[in-house]
C-alpha cells in the first residue's frame, strides 16, 4: 500500500531519522526511510513528492564521506537537508564545509532572516530555540543559495534556493526540543512539496482491508495472539477484512500479567467474536525454566517453547495458508537497514526475516509499513480499548526476565500481584500516563523484616519507572513519595513472602530500562 503522495527520507545514520518519518506521517503524509547508498532505481521507483536528507555522525570534510546520490538532484523535486543533510548539500552543490572550533550540541538560539520562505513568520521575534548536534559548519554557500538563519557559532544555520526548491537547516526540526519544528516540516511537505494531509487512520484501515482481501482471498490465516498492541491490532484488522478465515492461537506461558489470559479471551472472543485457541502451557514453560538463571538462556527457552507450542496447535488445523505477524516499520528498519539490504544491522527481531522452511505457509504482515503510534490509532478506530493499546511496554519473555535468577511459580505469582498493585496506584495517583514504562522486579535475595512481633527473612522487590521519548535514553521517574509509600505498604501487606520494597533510581544510560 503506497499512497500517491509521499515523502522519502534518506538515512545518513542519525539517531533521529525514524523521528523524521514519524513527524511527516503525523502531518498526514506517508513517508519511508531508505539508506543513502541504496540502489538509485529504488529511489526513482518510490516516486516521492519530496526528499528529506537526515543528519548523521560522519563529516563531509573527509574524502570518503557519505554522498547524496545524483538521482536526488535528477528528479527535480523539493529537497530538505537536516544537519549532515544540509552540509552534504552545501558541499556537493559548490559551497564549502569546515570543522568548527566551537561545536554546538544541545539548545541554540536561531536568528531567522526576514527573507526566508521556510522559516518566515514562525516567531514574532524572529528567534527560535532549536536543537543542534554538529561539529562542522557551512562556511560558504553554494551558488544560488541564500543564508536564512544563523546562530552564535554558525553563520549559516539555514539556507535555501527557492528557485530549485532546495532547503537546508543545521538544526533538528524533528525533535521536540526545537521550537516550531513541526511547523517547519509542515511548511516543507505541504507548501513546498504540495502534499495534502490524507494519511490518517481511517484511510489506512480502508486501504489495508482492500489489500488484505485481495491478498488472502478465501484462504485461512493463523495468528499468534499475545495480547500485546501489535498482535491485537493485527487480529482486529484481519477480522475486519476476512472474518472467520482468521484463527488466533493464544499461548498462555504462565508469565503474563495478572488476569491477562482471561482479558485476551474476553476481548477477542466475547467482544469481537474472533476464534481463539487457548493453549494452556504454563507447566511446560516453568518446567523448562527450572534451574535456569542466565537471562539470555531464559529468553531462548521461552522463545523456542512458544514456537513449539504454537506449531503444535497450528498442525491440528487444516487448510491454513497464511501466517500473520505483527511486524511494524521500526522492526523492519532496525533489522535490515530499512529492508533494503543495507550492510549494518542494529538488532534482529523475532518477527522479521521470513518463515522457517518447514512451515508451508505464506507470510502476511499488515502493519509492516506502520509506526507504533499509527498502530495504536488504527487500533482505536477498529474498536480496541485505550487501556489495551496504551499499556506500558511488556517484554516478549514476560515476567521471565523480570524475575532475576530462576523462574518459579511462586515467584511469578508474587510478582504478578505486586506489579498489579503498582499499576493500580499509578492510575489512582494520575501517574500511569505520565511515565513511559513502570513495572516491578523480583530480586533473588532475602532481607530481614519484622511483621508484628516476629522477625522474618523474606524477598525483596524493586519498583522501576522511567520517562523517555524514544527508549534510547530514559530518566528515572520522580514519583511522589506518597505514591511510593502507598505502593510499598500495599505490597508488603498483600504479597506473602515480601519483606522489603526498593525503588530503582538508575537512568539509561548507564542502566537499561529492563533489568535483564
Amino acid at each position: 500500500m503506497k499512497p500517491e503522495e509521499k515523502i522519502l527520507i534518506l538515512d545518513f545514520g542519525s539517531q533521529y531519522t525514524q523521528l523524521i518519518a514519524r513527524r511527516v506521517r503525523e502531518l498526514g503524509v506517508y513517508s519511508e526511510l531508505l539508506p543513502y547508498d541504496v540502489n538509485p532505481q529504488l529511489i526513482r521507483d518510490f516516486s516521492p513528492n519530496g526528499i528529506i536528507l537526515s543528519g548523521g555522525p560522519e563529516t563531509v570534510t573527509l574524502v570518503h564521506s557519505p554522498q547524496i546520490p545524483a538521482i536526488v538532484f535528477d528528479l527535480n523535486i523539493p529537497i530538505l537537508g537536516v544537519c549532515y543533510g544540509m552540509q552534504a548539500l552545501a558541499n556537493q552543490l559548490g559551497g564549502s564545509v569546515v570543522a568548527s572550533s566551537e561545536r554546538e550540541f544541545g539548545h541554540a538560539q536561531l536568528m531567522i532572516a526576514a527573507d526566508s520562505y521556510l522559516l518566515a513568520d514562525l516567531d514574532e521575534t524572529a528567534q527560535l530555540n532549536v536543537w543542534m548536534s554538529h561539529g562542522d559548519k557551512v562556511l560558504q554557500l553554494p551558488p544560488g543559495f541564500v543564508g536564512t538563519a544563523s546562530s552564535e557559532n554558525t553563520p549559516y544555520a539555514a539556507m535555501e534556493n527557492k528557485t530549485r526548491h532546495i532547503y537546508g537547516v543545521q538544526f533538528h526540526p524533528e525533535v521536540t526540543h526545537s521550537e516550531k519544528g513541526t511547523e517547519i516540516l509542515s511548511r516543507f511537505i505541504h507548501q513546498v512539496c504540495g502534499c495534502s494531509d490524507e494519511w490518517n487512520s481511517e484511510h489506512i484501515i480502508e486501504e489495508k482491508i482492500k489489500q488484505l482481501k485481495t491478498q488472502l482471498g478465501s484462504d485461512r490465516v493463523i495468528l499468534g495472539l499475545s495480547g500485546g498492541v501489535d498482535s491485537s491490532v493485527v487480529a482486529a484488522l484481519l477480522h475486519r477484512a476476512v472474518g472467520n478465515q482468521l484463527i488466533c492461537v493464544f499461548v498462555d506461558n504462565g508469565l503474563l500479567r495478572l488476569g491477562e489470559s482471561d482479558q485476551v479471551v474476553e476481548t477477542f472472543v466475547n467482544h469481537f467474536g474472533i476464534k481463539v485457541i487457548r493453549a494452556e502451557a504454563q507447566d511446560l514453560f516453568l518446567d523448562r525454566l527450572k534451574g535456569i538463571t542466565d537471562p539470555e538462556q531464559k529468553r531462548k527457552i521461552i522463545g523456542q517453547t512458544f514456537i513449539e507450542v504454537f506449531e503444535q496447535q497450528a498442525a491440528k488445523l487444516e487448510g491454513i495458508r497464511w501466517l500473520a505477524q505483527g511486524t511494524i516499520y521500526p522492526d523492519v528498519i532496525e533489522s535490515a537497514g530499512s529492508g533494503t539490504g543495507k550492510a549494518h544491522v542494529i538488532k534482529s527481531h523475532h518477527n522479521v526475516g521470513g518463515l522457517p522452511e518447514h512451515m508451508a505457509m505464506k507470510l502476511v504482515e499488515p502493519l509492516r509499513e506502520l509506526f507504533k503510534d499509527e498502530v495504536r490509532k488504527i487500533g482505536l478506530e477498529l474498536g480496541l480499548t485505550h487501556k489495551l493499546l496504551y499499556r506500558h511496554p511488556f517484554p516478549g519473555p514476560g515476567l521471565g526476565v523480570r524475575i532475576l535468577g530462576e523462574v518459579t511459580q511462586q515467584f511469578a505469582d508474587m510478582l504478578r500481584i505486586a506489579d498489579d498493585i503498582f499499576m493500580q496506584e499509578l492510575h489512582q495517583f494520575g501517574w500511569y500516563e505520565k511515565v513511559s514504562q513502570a513495572f516491578v522486579v523480583f530480586l533473588p535475595v532475602k532481607s530481614v523484616g519484622v511483621m508484628g512481633d516476629a522477625r522474618r527473612h523474606d524477598y525483596v522487590l524493586a519498583l522501576r519507572a522511567v520517562e523517555t521519548q524514544d527508549f534510547m535514553t530514559a530518566r528515572w521517574a520522580h514519583l511522589p513519595y506518597e505514591l511510593l509509600e502507598r505502593v510499598s505498604n500495599r505490597i508488603i501487606n498483600e504479597v506473602a513472602g515480601v519483606s522489603r520494597v526498593v525503588y530503582d533510581v538508575s537512568s539509561k544510560p548507564p542502566a537499561t530500562v529492563e533489568w535483564e
